[in-house]
C-alpha cells in the first residue's frame, strides 16, 4: 500500500493561501505576529502547517476585539 501525504511545510505562496490571504497581507500578519514565523531547511523558508493552523485559530472572530492570547495562554485556559 502506498501513502500519499502532504507537505507539511507551506512556501510564502501557500502559507498564504492556506490562511485565505494574498502573499502581501500574509508579510503583514507575519511582521505583526499575527502569523507565525517562518522555519529555515538549508536557506529554503518554510511555514509549518501546524502552527499556521494554530495562529488562524486566535485570530479574532467579526465583532470580537483583537485580543491575541500567546500558545501559553491557550493551553492554559484549555487545562483550567
Amino acid at each position: 500500500m502506498k501513502y500519499i501525504y502532504e507537505a507539511r511545510g507551506r512556501n510564502r505562496e501557500q502559507a498564504a493561501a492556506h490562511v485565505g490571504v494574498g502573499a502581501t497581507k500574509f508579510d503583514e500578519m507575519v511582521r505583526d505576529e499575527r502569523m507565525p514565523q517562518p522555519r529555515e531547511i538549508d536557506g529554503r523558508v518554510v511555514w509549518d502547517v501546524y502552527e499556521l493552523d494554530e495562529y488562524f485559530d486566535r485570530l479574532p472572530r467579526r465583532g470580537q476585539k483583537n485580543v491575541a492570547l500567546s500558545p501559553d495562554d491557550i493551553w492554559g485556559k484549555m487545562a483550567a
